[in-house]
Parts: structure tokens; C-alpha cells; sequence
């Protein structure tokens, strides 16, 4: 007999057993710019042009243009006009700027939060030493090599003129020269200062520390959480606290290293139970909780991919198949849902209808008694009547998974059944053959010939294989004609919604430019640091 022994989670645990827990929630994309796209505007990212069409599925870089367009509409943005102070902590991933270094077009600040403080980009390996690389690391192999390749020759040329071996002109050396110079500021300029230019912290519009002291940093974004609900008891507020774990490259805070018996991805795990307890006590300690809706959630399944000779750092998906960027696979999608609302929600009820991330957007409007937009399309659900048991089926009918902006997969829970449907029009190609993920790319992709288009779609049910792992066919399952059916139905009803936009997403869109590049020096000698002293001497001032 096996026995499975997880890191502890007593606080997210209490949250469950005193709240509602959702069993199949789902978020509209298995990475976080889409996702949180989606979560923030209650619509499929396509919609607002951050579906991904190639290479570049999130935004890479803080310098680039493309983000959550100004004309996108957020719940935080709802919740200001009814008169909320609305508030984000942590990381935020969906663009600084579009035309110029302060126009912060796509910042916090712009999309309807009155508050601001963490990270406007995310997490990734270049952020702290020592982890190697993450973005388009095969584009800086082939410009570095590129630029090798150039000196060589300049070198090369060089000697053959100083031992007289051939006459080659001064002009041609300083042209050359050039161009090595030009090859390596293509290569360093961006890619040799990733840290400084992406791994930032901001609050509001200035940039405080660049780059980021991880070794501080949960427990700042924790105090800002903590003072930001301090200073707004006595009024209604909006907080969204975004942390940076257990995104990769993993880091932990003193204080919790070695705690877990699994290893530095237990300690991460269990120090975001920790920030959960403490947000959790100081509601309760300000006499907020029967006046406050608490949600847990995150933006997508775990990474598997991601693993050292130390073990696994990207996180484990359980029962469910793939994970992190891997289309509509329920391991990159199905993710935890917890609601808590003391004397408004029952306590330890578990829902096992479809919901989404999406479904937050109207369901924050209608509480805070606003308008839901008329002008565009949504997406999500009010949970409210599903939440509080005045309902038993989710409005969910349909669920369409994205893979970029191609239409992965489709899910149906027919209104006479307790079944779930989901049918795949294709997967992504597992590497090495056998495995269950993308190791060869360390990310599957959604493209060419990176994915296998199926002429008949995989067909499951989710209700009795949630694991995905045995098709249905025709010959045994009676409904199987009626689900293709009644799917591309939906995808034909779907696709009349969609609109054309912006590709936020483009090479254009995503490639670093330096007067786009947030600073706070005078660029390019951007750096700075948030020491105790300054950060409590800041906070004062607010």
C-alpha cells in the first residue's frame, strides 16, 4: 500500500472546511498572461488579443508594448465606480507601457486599481541567480554564436593585415567591428540584463527596487496586504493578493527552509498556507469576516516539466493529465476554488459543477451592485445562486480551452446529465515519446508541428475518467454522436462572438524596446533597493 504524504496546508484547509469548495474549477488558459487576462475581464483572452499564435505565449519582456489593452474592461474598474478602493499585491503580468516610459497604459493604475504594489512582470529563472535562463533561450544561443562568429572574423581579418599576408582595407575592419558591436548589443542589451529589466518591483507607478530581493519580498508584499486592508476596514474594498510563489524558479523565505518534507517545492507550498493564514487572521482580527468574500484560487495547473537533479520544482497535478501550457488538458486548467463568506455562504459544502475563473468577473459586479458591461461579450457566470445552494447546475452548458488562440478542446455538461464531455480537436506532442509533457522544449507549444490534429476528436468523460486517459468510442458510449454534435454546434455559436483585435502577443507587440523600459534611475543605469528602512518610511507616507 502507498501512502501519499502532502505538505501541510492547515489554513487552506480551514478555508475550505468554512467555505464552499469548487471541485471543477477551471481557468481559460494553462499560463498566466491569458489566464489572468481572462480573470480579469470575464472574457477568453483571444477577445482582448492575448491568445498566443507561435513562439510567444506570455508577455517576455516589461519593455515591450503589448498588455491588457486600456479599452478592456476589469471587475476592479467596476468596483472603483461603485466606490471600492481597490487594491493589488504581487504579480501582475499583463503589461507596463505602449507608446512611451511613462504612459503606464496597461499598469494597475489604469485598469481600475487604486493601488498598486509588487511585481508588473512575474517570476522567472532569470530573476534569480544562479537558475539559468528562461526567455527565447534559443534566440540568445543563436545571436551569442552570431556574434562569436563575427569577432572571430574581425580577429581573423586583423591578423592576416598585421603579418602582411593579405592587404585588407581599414574600412572594411571598422565596418566589421561595427557590426560585431551592433551583434552583441542586440544580444546583451536585452537578453544580458534580464534581471535588471524585468525582475522590478513598483508601487503605483514608481519603480522601488530593481532588481528584486526575493529574500524580502513575500513579506513585503505581506505587510502591504495586511496595511492595505488596515487603512480601508471602514470602508468597502477590492484586494487582490497575486503572491509569487509556487511559480518557478522556487525561493523561500527564511524562515520556512527545510520545513517540509518535500523539499524546497513543500516549503514554497507551505509558506503560501502560511500568507493565507495570516490574510486570513488579520480579517478576522479587524471584525471583517461576515463583511468579507474570500476567494482562493490560482492562474493554472503546475509545471512538470520544470525538475532538477534535486527533484520536481514545477509543481504536481495529481490524478489529472498534463499540466502547465499544455492546452486542454485538465492538468493545466483544473485548478483549486475556494469561497469563504462567514453567515452568507454554507460551510464545507463542495461543488462539483463546472466553474471558471472567469465567473468572478460578474459575480464581484453584482455583489457590489454594478452594471455588467453592454457593449462587449462575457463570458463568465454569477456563482452567487451556485455558491449559496439556490441552484444546483452551473450556467456552464459549454467551456471552450484555448491553446493560444486555437481551439483546443470543448466541454459539454448536457443539462439532462451529470456528465462532462470534453472533446479535444488536437494535444500538443509529448517529448521524449511516452512521456506526459514537453521535455525536450520544457513548454509545449500550440502550433505546427508541435500538436497532432486529431481527424476524429479524442472524446472523454470527465465525470468517469477524470485522469483523461480512455477515449470514448462510438461502439460504447451511446451519447458519442450526440457530443461531436451537439460541440461543434457550440464551436460554430462561439466563433460568431469572436471579434478581430490587436495581437498583443506579436513579435512587434513583445520584443524589448529601451524607451518603454520602467526605471527608477536614469536609464540605462536603473537600480535601486527597498531596505527596511525605506519600506517602513514609504508606507508611512501613504
Amino acid at each position: 500500500m502507498i501512502r501519499l504524504v502532502f505538505p501541510r496546508t492547515p489554513n487552506i484547509d480551514r478555508l475550505a472546511l468554512e467555505g464552499v469548495k469548487l471541485t471543477q474549477h477551471i481557468s481559460a488558459a494553462p499560463l498566466c498572461t491569458p489566464s489572468r487576462t481572462a480573470f480579469m475581464t470575464g472574457r477568453y483572452a483571444l477577445r482582448s488579443g492575448l491568445g498566443s499564435t507561435g513562439k510567444v505565449q506570455v508577455i517576455l519582456f516589461l519593455g515591450g508594448s503589448g498588455g491588457l489593452p486600456p479599452n478592456e474592461t476589469t471587475f476592479a474598474r467596476l468596483l472603483q465606480k461603485q466606490g471600492y478602493s481597490t487594491g493589488i499585491v504581487g504579480k501582475w503580468h499583463l503589461g507596463v507601457n505602449c507608446k512611451s516610459r511613462n504612459d503606464h497604459c496597461h499598469h494597475p493604475n489604469n485598469h481600475g486599481f487604486d493601488y498598486f504594489y509588487g511585481l508588473p512582470f512575474s517570476n522567472f529563472n532569470d530573476c534569480k541567480p544562479g537558475e539559468g535562463k528562461d526567455i527565447l533561450v534559443d534566440l540568445q544561443v543563436a545571436l551569442w554564436q552570431l556574434s562569436m562568429l563575427a569577432g572571430l572574423g574581425f580577429l581573423t581579418l586583423v591578423l592576416v593585415r598585421l603579418t602582411g599576408l593579405l592587404e585588407v582595407s581599414v574600412k572594411l575592419l571598422t565596418t566589421l567591428a561595427a557590426l560585431c558591436l551592433l551583434g552583441f548589443m542586440v544580444w546583451y542589451a536585452p537578453f544580458g540584463l534580464m534581471r535588471t529589466w524585468n525582475c522590478i518591483v513598483m508601487r503605483n507607478h514608481r519603480v522601488v527596487e530593481q532588481p528584486t530581493n526575493l529574500d524580502t519580498l513575500n513579506e513585503r508584499l505581506m505587510t502591504e496586504a495586511e496595511r492595505f486592508v488596515e487603512r480601508n476596514q471602514n470602508r468597502p474594498f477590492l484586494l487582490f493578493l497575486s503572491l509569487a510563489h509556487v511559480h518557478t524558479p522556487l525561493f523561500i523565505s527564511r524562515d520556512f527552509s527545510g520545513k517540509s518534507k518535500h523539499g524546497l517545492y513543500g516549503d514554497n507550498v507551505e509558506e503560501v498556507d502560511w500568507m493565507i493564514g495570516r490574510m486570513v487572521k488579520t480579517v478576522e482580527e479587524l471584525n471583517l469576516s461576515e463583511r468579507t468574500l474570500m476567494y482562493f484560487t490560482s492562474d493554472h495547473g503546475g509545471h512538470v516539466e520544470d525538475s532538477d537533479t534535486h527533484g520536481q520544482k514545477g509543481g504536481w497535478n495529481g490524478i489529472y493529465r498534463g499540466g502547465k501550457a499544455m492546452g486542454g488538458w485538465e492538468g493545466g486548467i483544473r485548478v483549486p476554488g475556494i469561497f469563504r463568506w462567514v453567515g452568507r455562504l454554507p460551510s464545507g459544502r463542495v461543488l462539483e459543477e463546472p466553474t471558471s475563473l472567469m465567473d468572478l468577473f460578474p459575480t464581484l459586479v453584482k455583489l457590489a451592485g454594478g452594471e455588467m458591461p453592454q457593449d462587449r461579450v462575457l463570458d463568465g457566470h454569477d456563482l452567487m445562486p451556485l455558491l449559496e445552494g439556490k441552484t444546483q447546475r452551473s450556467e456552464h452548458e459549454f467551456m471552450f480551452h484555448y491553446c493560444g488562440v486555437y481551439l483546443n478542446a470543448v466541454r459539454w455538461h448536457p443539462p439532462d446529465s451529470d456528465s462532462v464531455f470534453k472533446v479535444h480537436f488536437f494535444t500538443p506532442n509529448f517529448s521524449p515519446p511516452g512521456a506526459v509533457g514537453c521535455y525536450h522544449t520544457k513548454l509545449c507549444m500550440c502550433h505546427g508541428e508541435f500538436v497532432t490534429w486529431h481527424d476524429t476528436p479524442l472524446v472523454f468523460d470527465l465525470s468517469r475518467d477524470p485522469s483523461e486517459r480512455a477515449p470514448l468510442r462510438g461502439e460504447t458510449e451511446p451519447r458519442y454522436a450526440e457530443v461531436l454534435w451537439r460541440v461543434r454546434e457550440a464551436v460554430e455559436i462561439h466563433h460568431r462572438t469572436l471579434s478581430p483585435v490587436e495581437n498583443q502577443l506579436s513579435w512587434g507587440n513583445i520584443l524589448w524596446k529601451p524607451w518603454l523600459q520602467p526605471c527608477c534611475g536614469i536609464f540605462p543605469f536603473c537600480s535601486c533597493s527597498e531596505d527596511n528602512s525605506t519600506f517602513t518610511h514609504n508606507i508611512g507616507e501613504l
